[in-house]
């Protein structure tokens, strides 16, 4: 376990905001996590990094939980404060082989845009598309960053998105090309109704990738 400094906190929604830190020599592959916490506390919490292999400095995406006592202390955290690390852990990640020459459908819910959002940045060249599922339009978490020609953002709770409506019930009005790989990160809900969907349209089990947020 490192400690790493607070570089900066930027605050997306009332609720959600990113915690930017120094990088040192931490090194991860894009998709895994690590596990979080205060200097001296043993008190930590998984979160998927957020930002790109090649980026100076390391990213996490938080939402404050009502009943979480971590996640409502780390958005209060200042620059130059001391956060430990530990990992990084985890197997969600892409086949190195396959990111010049597939073709790929990430499916997100949420703050599980967060893996999406490394792959992305750290992987721009790929042939991808991007579902985002949100009930609102203000947790599109900083979709000014990502191709708007590869970006759906499905709106379930306001019609303010590009399709009105959960990301399952746009995979079942427009359904993926057998051949593309897909990554699905949210909740669990979510991830068992696309699944479902995803095998029924020709992919088979090899090319879908869960991840499970709670």
């Amino acid at each position: 376990m490192n400690s790493h400094k607070v570089i900066s906190i930027r605050n997306l929604t009332p609720s959600t905001y990113i915690i930017r830190m120094e990088k040192k020599d931490f090194t991860f592959k894009t998709g895994q996590y690590i596990t979080l916490g205060f200097s001296g506390s043993i008190d930590r919490r998984e979160y998927s990094i957020y930002s790109a292999e090649q980026d100076d400095y390391i990213e996490v995406l938080i939402k404050e939980v009502e009943d979480g006592l971590l996640s409502k202390k780390l958005k209060k955290c200042k620059p130059g404060e001391d956060l430990d690390i530990d990992g990084a852990f985890g197997h969600f990640s892409l086949k190195v082989d396959e990111i010049k020459n597939k073709k790929f459908m990430f499916i997100s819910t949420g703050t599980g845009i967060s893996p999406i959002h490394s792959f992305i940045h750290t992987h721009p060249e790929m042939d991808y598309t991007l579902l985002h599922g949100i009930r609102h339009k203000e947790e599109a978490y900083e979709s000014e960053s990502y191709d708007p020609s590869r970006y759906i953002l499905c709106t379930s709770g306001e019609n303010t998105g590009d399709f009105n409506g959960r990301v399952t019930e746009y995979l079942l009005k427009n359904p993926v090309s057998p051949d593309t790989i897909c990554y699905l990160c949210g909740n669990c809900h979510m991830i068992y109704e696309a699944y479902d969907i995803l095998e029924k349209q020709g992919i088979k089990l090899g090319p879908i990738h869960t991840e499970v947020y709670f």
